[in-house]
């Protein structure tokens, strides 16, 4: 299920309304970020949205289908992804609509940066520097 150059190109243009994509190829296929957040995986020639409780009704509501990959032992699994909607196939203004709900998920997934420094007293536990 290899991506290729000529559907990611489409892609970039579907989407260019979203702003500047960001492509990363893995594992055969592809993930799309914008400004650090992943939004999307594409395989074969295939968008998949990024789903989450604040959207996944929205998805099933149109169709939408789920990202399922098959394992090494034969076992089926699912990833927080599904199909774009028919709907933004070939509209660019309904595909960003529909890719704004997966990077709003995105952005919600995306886990926060820890500060680099020093840790507080609190939570290295008792040592020298209490009197």
């Amino acid at each position: 299920m290899a991506v290729s150059a000529a559907f990611l190109d489409h892609l970039s243009e579907l989407l260019a309304g979203l702003g500047p994509l960001t492509v990363k190829k893995m594992f055969g296929g592809a993930s799309l970020q914008v400004d650090g957040a992943a939004f999307a995986l594409v395989f074969g020639e295939t968008l998949y949205l990024k789903v989450d409780d604040g959207n996944r009704a929205a998805f099933e509501t149109e169709g939408a289908s789920p990202f399922v990959f098959e394992m090494k032992d034969g076992r089926t699994g699912t990833l927080g992804y599904w199909s774009l909607p028919e709907s933004g196939l070939d509209d660019p203004d309904e595909a960003v609509r529909w890719a704004r709900l997966g990077l709003e998920a995105g952005y919600r997934a995306k886990k926060p940066t820890k500060k680099k420094g020093r840790a507080m007293r609190d939570d290295i536990g008792p040592g020298p520097w209490d009197g």
